[in-house]
């Protein structure tokens, strides 16, 4: 087999950061991309060196969370790129390359895009790592997780809808088929109800965030996300993956 120096260059990287997670979802609109820009920003904020890459080329949205306009997003350059900071969290979008507008990849040029991505980047310095991903189960973006298992940890979003449990349930299967043995998961819009349901070896519920039919008034700037009534929930989840080994 021939040898993928640009895998071990990215592993290499991401080995000098404590803790990386890449969020991941089965289907759409389950939150993921909201639940990675908070927790990295909620861990930043309490105190960690934390970092939130977004690796969904097609349609970025973590700067619409945190009230990001990616036209202002500037990076320094030396010896890679440094990412932005935002508030206290160090941040990378591709809307600030494309700004906003969508990259016509496909197939293995979104895997290579995605490994491409992170190699460029200065991530020395940084305690806790966020990967934002695109949705779905494809395998250009799970080439992510299968190809760096061994220093990622894979966090699944899902809600209780039958629909999204049954979904997740397969992506579960394919991580583990892929050798991973430690897999978290978070239940969005819920309450607490898949904890027993996902109660089995190598699966850890870091716990939920209920519904909340005011939550765009969450995001959308760093005032909104600072202030949002449901933090103490995403804050709980933070303080689960930094006492995780």
């Amino acid at each position: 087999m021939r040898l993928d120096f640009r895998i071990l260059h990215v592993k290499d990287k991401l080995m000098a950061v404590k803790k990386t997670y890449v969020v991941l979802s089965s289907k759409g609109g389950v939150g993921k991309s909201t639940l990675s820009s908070l927790l990295a920003f909620y861990a930043a904020e309490r105190g960690a060196r934390a970092g939130l890459v977004d690796l969904d080329f097609t349609n970025p949205s973590t700067h619409i969370v945190l009230g990001v306009d990616p036209r202002e997003v500037r990076y320094v350059e030396e010896k890679g790129i440094f990412p932005a900071l935002v508030g206290k969290l160090r941040y990378v979008t591709p809307a600030a390359f494309t700004r906003d507008s969508p990259l016509p990849l496909r197939g293995e040029n979104v895997s290579r895009a995605l490994f491409e991505l992170i190699s460029i980047l200065r991530l020395d310095g940084l305690d806790y790592l966020f990967i934002d991903t695109p949705p779905g189960m494809s395998d250009e973006h799970m080439d992510i997780v299968y190809r760096l298992g061994e220093v990622v940890k894979p966090v699944v979003v899902t809600t209780p809808s039958p629909l999204s449990v049954s979904s997740v349930r397969k992506m579960i299967s394919l991580l583990r088929e892929s050798g991973l043995r430690e897999i978290f998961l978070v239940e969005n819009m819920g309450g607490g109800g898949l904890a027993d349901v996902f109660k089995e070896p190598g699966i850890t519920y870091l716990g939920y965030v209920p519904f909340y039919p005011g939550f765009d008034n969450c995001i959308g700037s760093l005032e909104n996300v600072r202030n949002c009534p449901l933090r103490s929930y995403f804050e709980n989840i933070v303080d689960r993956l930094m006492s995780e080994g």
